[in-house]
């Protein structure tokens, strides 16, 4: 099958586009073939170094994604052959003390695909039947590839510790959930007397009129009009072209979309992506 790997580490030079074996489905997974896979920060770090993640050489790259079912048991009672499905990156071990409190996303020998074992940007996948999950109507191969790193980032980030839950609160917002730094730093943008940094912006949360719009080509964000506060968003730069705010400015903060009202009564940014070869190209350049 085709299939984009790694070879090494370093630069674009470690990264290939070839034959790869196509997976071998055992007993309780089920080969996926895929339609659609998300680029992620991670296929630049496991390029890079892939520094403290136990792997092997080649390695087939991505995270997420989401396809048509090829081959699964005959005893399965939720999927069939031919049946469109998204997958769940994180295989969890199933046996450590989170799994065994359903806290999959906590496991302690968790192996994520494109990083301990083969991932997405390829022809097939073979993972368990847990990791699989009917893909939801109305929704393109492409939007529905975005949905497993969603729910993991949003699992993990509802079970902060108690020494965190002093300082955010959660917010439900549609269907994620985001985060609200806490006073001061939700009263004044930035904490007195400290450096400004990323953590020292608000993040986006429904409870304070902040409205969130992730779309195919695009995504949005619409901010209270105060001057004297910036919002911060996850965001990926290498796969965003241009951004277009009115009544506020925007700019990139790491991994960070930052915007900032400029007064005025609406406050809005628009950062419209790459179309997805241009973001793979771009992802892989730097």
């Amino acid at each position: 099958m085709q299939a984009v790997f790694i070879t090494g580490h370093g630069g674009n030079e470690v990264v290939a586009v070839g034959e790869r074996p196509r997976p071998v489905r055992g007993p309780g997974e089920v080969l996926v073939r895929l339609q659609a896979a998300t680029l992620n920060q991670v296929d630049l770090y496991m390029r890079d170094s892939a520094a403290g993640i136990t792997h092997r050489l080649p390695q087939i790259m991505g995270l997420d994604g989401a396809g048509i079912v090829e081959e699964v048991d005959a005893n399965e009672v939720l999927l069939a052959p031919g049946q469109q499905v998204v997958l769940h990156p994180g295989i969890a071990c199933g046996r450590c003390e989170f799994c065994q409190r359903g806290e999959g996303v906590l496991c302690t020998a968790i192996q994520y695909l494109g990083e301990h074992r083969d991932g997405t940007l390829a022809e097939y996948v073979s993972v368990p039947a847990r990791n699989v999950f009917p893909m939801p109507a109305g929704l393109s191969y492409a939007e529905a590839a975005a949905l497993g790193v969603n729910h993991l980032l949003t699992s993990k980030a509802s079970r902060l510790d108690e020494s965190c839950a002093r300082e955010w609160t959660a917010q439900d917002a549609g269907d994620l959930l985001l985060w609200s730094r806490r006073a001061p730093v939700c009263a004044t943008g930035v904490a007195p007397g400290q450096p400004r940094s990323a953590l020292d912006f608000d993040y986006s949360c429904s409870g304070e009129n902040v409205r969130t719009t992730a779309g195919v080509t695009a995504f949005s964000i619409e901010v209270p009009a105060d001057p004297s506060r910036s919002w911060a968003v996850a965001l990926n730069p290498a796969v965003v072209s241009r951004i277009e705010c009115a009544g506020a400015a925007g700019r990139f903060l790491g991994a960070h979309l930052i915007v900032t009202p400029q007064g005025g009564t609406k406050a809005t940014c628009v950062a419209h992506y790459l179309d997805s070869l241009a973001a793979l190209r771009r992802l892989l350049e730097k």
